[in-house]
């Protein structure tokens, strides 16, 4: 009887040892097959880029590969909504960009996510200087001449986006509130179509992600008049920051980094976050996205999260001061 008795006692303690291990060594596991990353927009692009130049040099760092998977539409949304909805065991990731996160979900009311509460931030890759520029026949060659030309002339003027709810309109929008001007907003489906017509002079402004624009500002068919960076850029010397220019709540740089679906655990965090960390230190890999115009960023996930938080409460007091509504 005691032998029984005894038997039943260690054949409880053993389960328990075994159920009380499984995290541990679910966590020590992972991962333990490749890891999907879901990119909210088509290829070609800079978030796609970054993406990839991370996930093709990861496998060391982590210990498995990263495969992108592009789910573009709906400005990023639909991309985002599928992160959010994963299993949050760290197989489905997604990057995060300020449309996602930020721009759009403060002006669409029927985004199907909460920015702040249904995603896990992970780490901020790289962040992307802004560029607020003019086609040549506009007439302004810098910030000053800028100023004047809008100023003598409200609502005379149209200023292109990638569309309704992207940072260059809302950017656009916040200088606007914050200088008393008044440009019209011209939404593309898209940053190419709106950089286009941009270059060809039938949008005279824009307000556009550096490494796009940048090509065309070199060759004289853009005019750069002041940029959303840190400091000012060597590529760039002569053109101000909007913080130089007392608009520092302008300057506010584009990122794309990584997140996943609430509730994921810590420890995939913290393993995710030092493999990409570890990643970025690759000499190629930081050639590889400094060379987009970016600028490696490579905080913590409680970084990762406050800014994400602060970007958001930004435009969403852009979006209920200018009133601005999908069009």
């Amino acid at each position: 009887m005691h032998r029984r008795v005894f038997s039943l006692q260690a054949a409880a303690l053993a389960a328990f040892a075994t159920v009380a291990a499984t995290p541990f060594a679910q966590a020590q596991s992972y991962p333990d097959k490749p890891v999907r990353v879901i990119v909210p927009f088509a290829p070609g692009g800079t978030t796609d880029i970054i993406a990839r130049v991370v996930a093709q040099q990861i496998q060391p760092a982590l210990g498995q590969t990263m495969v992108v998977d592009n789910k573009a539409g709906a400005g990023g949304l639909l991309g985002a909504s599928e992160i959010a909805r994963a299993t949050p065991d760290g197989y489905t990731l997604g990057i995060a960009t300020v449309s996602t996160t930020a721009s759009v979900p403060a002006i669409n009311p029927k985004t199907t996510y909460n920015p702040l509460t249904d995603f896990t931030s992970v780490i901020n890759i790289a962040a992307t200087p802004n560029v607020l520029a003019v086609h040549p026949s506009f007439g302004a060659k810098d910030f000053k001449s800028f100023m004047a030309t809008v100023k003598a002339a409200p609502g005379k003027y149209t200023y292109a986006s990638s569309g309704t709810g992207g940072i260059g309109h809302l950017q656009m929008e916040l200088f606007k509130s914050l200088t008393n001007t008044f440009v019209t907003h011209i939404p593309y489906r898209g940053a190419g179509p709106a950089l286009n017509d941009a270059v060809a002079g039938q949008v005279p402004i824009i307000f556009d992600n550096l490494p796009s624009a940048l090509p065309f500002i070199k060759d004289g068919r853009l005019v750069a008049v002041a940029v959303a960076a840190p400091q000012r850029l060597a590529v760039l010397p002569n053109v101000p920051t909007f913080k130089e220019l007392g608009l520092e709540q302008v300057n506010r740089m584009a990122y794309y980094g990584v997140h996943g679906p609430k509730n994921l655990p810590k420890d995939v965090v913290a393993k995710v976050s030092a493999a990409v960390k570890q990643t970025l230190q690759n000499p190629e890999v930081k050639k590889r996205i400094e060379d987009t115009g970016s600028l490696i960023v490579a905080g913590t996930p409680e970084q990762f999260a406050a800014e994400t938080r602060a970007e958001f409460e930004v435009y969403k007091r852009v979006v209920e001061q200018q009133k601005l509504k999908l069009e």
